[in-house]
């Protein structure tokens, strides 16, 4: 027992931890105590969860920072990916006379992309690139209307006012001459249609459609210029105007242009070439082919034709070649893109014309006070351009290109084009990658 005793005991000393041991263990229990969660592992995870949020915080703030100063700038430079047309309305109205040969001039050594030209009917049917408030200004009388008055009075009221204002090439152009100076120039040509007494709007989309689809001779045709005749005549596809787009406040006159393209469109299906049969043989004149059909198709040509005949006689150059093509008619599809209709507020009613109601149109002139990014994002997904008329002052302009319009009408171009430059070069500045040309 008393072995036992003490080999126990023995055994019992030997297992007991020493003074510096148990000091050590306390020191090492004090330096790393065991964190104690009283049923406190949801309390852990939140912590995890707010760390891990103030650690995400700042890269989401900045995210959207940026993202807002991307967007900022998009709107302000985003319309140099795709720039709207700079368009002269009546060319440039603030140096020249409205729709003059010398404002058209002024307009396109300005590097206009498109023109917009008023077309008015006079009373013996002829069209020209005038506005009713423009023949008031010239004849100096505030009722005076384009189609009250002959081409013979118009040109006569044109020239006398071009002598007394001292005015320098403020010639006023029929369609056609406007036409042949500008068509080939510019990216397009608006044909801002005018209704108003006494036809109104009866055969205005057939004789607008007649002179910007039809192909005539640049050729002189009076006794006056009979030396003329002697120089070789100039063919040209004169008024295939592709790029002329016809729009108007009557709704009537664009739903007739559309008809009538339509129409056009469902009788000659491909494109055909119609020979007037004025065939020039050496020392004579041979009328042949379908003159019937042709006189039908423009009048003015058949008049000059017989005009040519009785100048020339037996008269005419040998050197002339045989089965001259002077008439093409336009016959193709009917292009929606080339018709338009206007958005405005009633000046009678006060109540604003409805966006979408013309399906056949593809384009909307959108007088410029009613336009905003929604109107536009509207008319894009219907695939209609948005052309806003008539914007004169800089903060407007800057607006329209804000909103990404695809035209301007102004009456000062050239304001336009500084505007849009200075904005290309902030643009540029602040790092905004310009498209390549």
């Amino acid at each position: 027992m008393a072995i036992s005793t003490r080999l126990g005991g023995g055994e019992g000393r030997r297992h007991q931890p020493s003074l510096l041991q148990r000091h050590q263990g306390r020191w090492r229990n004090n330096r790393f105590p065991k964190l104690k969660f009283s049923g406190s592992r949801k309390s852990f995870r939140y912590i995890i969860i707010i760390l891990a949020f103030i650690a995400l915080l700042p890269p989401i703030f900045f995210h959207f920072k940026l993202r807002r100063l991307h967007q900022t700038q998009l709107k302000k430079c985003g319309w140099l990916n795709d720039p709207p047309l700079v368009c002269a309305h009546g060319g440039d109205s603030i140096n020249a006379f409205p729709n003059t040969i010398a404002a058209y001039h002024l307009a396109l050594r300005s590097k206009v992309d498109c023109l917009e030209i008023d077309v008015s009917r006079s009373k013996d049917g002829v069209l020209f690139a005038l506005h009713d408030r423009d023949l008031q200004r010239i004849s100096g009388n505030s009722s005076s209307k384009v189609g009250h008055l002959s081409m013979k009075e118009i040109k006569e009221l044109a020239v006398h006012h071009q002598s007394a204002q001292d005015f320098h090439n403020h010639t006023v152009p029929t369609i056609e001459d406007a036409l042949m100076l500008v068509s080939s120039s510019v990216r397009q040509v608006i044909l801002d249609a005018k209704v108003g007494p006494p036809s109104y709007e009866k055969g205005l989309a057939k004789d607008i459609l007649a002179v910007v689809h039809l192909d005539l001779p640049r050729i002189p045709l009076t006794q006056s210029n009979h030396e003329n005749y002697l120089k070789p005549p100039i063919w040209v596809e004169r008024l295939q105007c592709q790029n002329c787009l016809i729009w108007a406040k009557s709704d009537n006159l664009a739903r007739d242009v559309i008809k009538t393209k339509v129409e056009c469109h469902d009788k000659d299906k491909t494109l055909e070439e119609i020979k007037l049969g004025l065939v020039l043989l050496p020392g004579s004149f041979c009328f042949l082919g379908s003159l019937v059909h042709f006189i039908k198709r423009n009048v003015h040509l058949a008049l000059r034709s017989t005009r040519a005949y009785l100048a020339f006689g037996n008269r005419s150059p040998t050197w002339w070649p045989t089965g001259v093509k002077i008439h093409k008619i336009l016959k193709g599809k009917n292009q929606g893109g080339h018709v338009g209709y206007i958005v405005m507020v009633d000046p009678d009613t006060g109540i604003k014309t409805k966006l979408l109601r013309m399906k056949g149109a593809g384009v909307v002139g959108v007088h410029h006070p009613l336009i905003d990014e929604k109107l536009v994002a509207i008319l894009h997904r219907r695939n209609k351009k948005a052309y806003a008329w008539t914007v004169d002052d800089a903060d407007s302009m800057q607006k329209m290109l804000f909103e990404h319009v695809d035209a301007v009408v102004t009456n000062n171009p050239n304001l336009l084009q500084q505007l849009m430059q200075d904005i290309r070069t902030e643009c540029r500045e602040e790092g905004f990658s310009l498209p390549r040309r």
